[in-house]
């Protein structure tokens, strides 16, 4: 059964699948997918070029006309801040100068997908909409999510309501904003979650049903702009766990290169005593650092007790990683960051 499974006719594998659409393929809205590679586009035999992908789900074909091409063919977890530079100058690009294009879509791997949605979140300049989508299960394998996936990112990059949500995550018939998504389960399908925040719309076979839109900046009200960068100023993480220590803090700063720091905190939003200790010491000479949560949902609120550590809000500490380093470029002011993290 393993074998037959390869020679059946990917065509019609995936002509079982439904969508809304016709009419002549010059009347159909122009998509541009931008793609990195991840296991959407993967097979037992190797990752295949996302044109290839394309190729093979015919319904794609029923919604829009679609141009391919590939930035990197990478696994997420070998994607890298340079990635991301040249990803969202490409987009910035596309958009400006192709105004035929209706949205974006980029084909990514899901492990670091959230943190890529969030940086072009923040740098991509136009209200159009960018979709990112990926998979749990390789391309050609039993019960993929990756063709469904695929079709699912280009309808909502083509539809109208999408525009002015900043950069959406769209998987297992759900939209997500960049902001709040993150995955949270290795394998399975439904692992895409906003959690507390919840989703922006669903995806169903007959229709596109947006219920909210993101209300922090994004997009064309961010004031980042990466165009001229090769580099982002080097933020790392610290985790804090029972008994942690200065070591870690103090490594990261004497030894590292780090130009700030995000602690991933208790889920009350605090680090140990040590830890603070030593972020007092650090903070006291201009050093910025932003305390996150290692819970996974609700908020850091600013302390008045800890005016020495920004407040991550509800970002996520990978999350907390991108604003930083990117607020970095414009300011290194402590109460100025601070604004920076309540408004994005």
């Amino acid at each position: 059964m393993t074998v037959f499974w390869q020679f059946i006719d990917l065509k019609m594998v995936f002509s079982a699948l439904h969508d809304g659409g016709g009419g002549s393929a010059k009347d159909l809205p122009l998509v541009k997918v931008v793609a990195t590679g991840g296991t959407i586009a993967n097979t037992p035999s190797g990752r295949l070029h996302a044109r290839e992908v394309a190729e093979a789900i015919p319904e794609l074909k029923k919604i829009a006309r679609l141009d391919v091409e590939e930035i990197v063919r990478l696994g997420s977890h070998s994607i890298t801040i340079k990635n991301w530079l040249i990803l969202a100058r490409r987009i910035n690009e596309i958009l400006k100068k192709e105004r035929e294009v209706k949205g974006v879509v980029v084909t990514h791997g899901s492990n670091t997908l959230e943190e890529t949605a969030y940086f072009l979140n923040l740098t991509v300049k136009s209200e159009r909409p960018v979709v990112l989508t990926a998979a749990q299960r390789r391309f050609t394998t039993m019960s993929s999510d990756s063709p469904k996936n695929f079709l699912q990112a280009v309808r909502v990059a083509a539809n109208e309501e999408a525009k002015g949500k900043g950069a959406l995550v769209v998987t297992n018939d759900l939209i997500n904003a960049a902001r709040e998504v993150t995955k949270t389960i290795s394998s399975r399908l439904e692992t895409y979650s906003s959690k507390d925040i919840g989703v922006l719309g669903y995806v169903d076979n007959d229709q596109i049903t947006f219920y909210r839109a993101p209300l922090k900046k994004h997009t064309t009200e961010s004031p980042f702009d990466v165009s001229n960068f090769k580099s982002l100023p080097r933020v790392d993480i610290v985790y804090t766990y029972v008994d942690a220590d200065e070591v870690l803090i103090e490594s990261a700063v004497e030894k590292g290169k780090a130009e700030g720091l995000v602690i991933a905190g208790f889920s009350s939003g605090s680090p140990t005593p040590a830890m603070d200790a030593a972020l007092k010491r650090i903070v006291a000479n201009g050093f910025p650092v932003v305390l996150s949560q290692r819970g996974g949902m609700g908020r850091v609120r600013i302390n008045r007790n800890r005016s020495h550590l920004i407040s991550a809000d509800n970002l996520t500490p990978q999350k907390a990683r991108i604003l930083l380093m990117l607020a970095l470029t414009k300011t290194k002011d402590i109460r100025e960051l601070q604004r920076i993290f309540q408004e994005y």
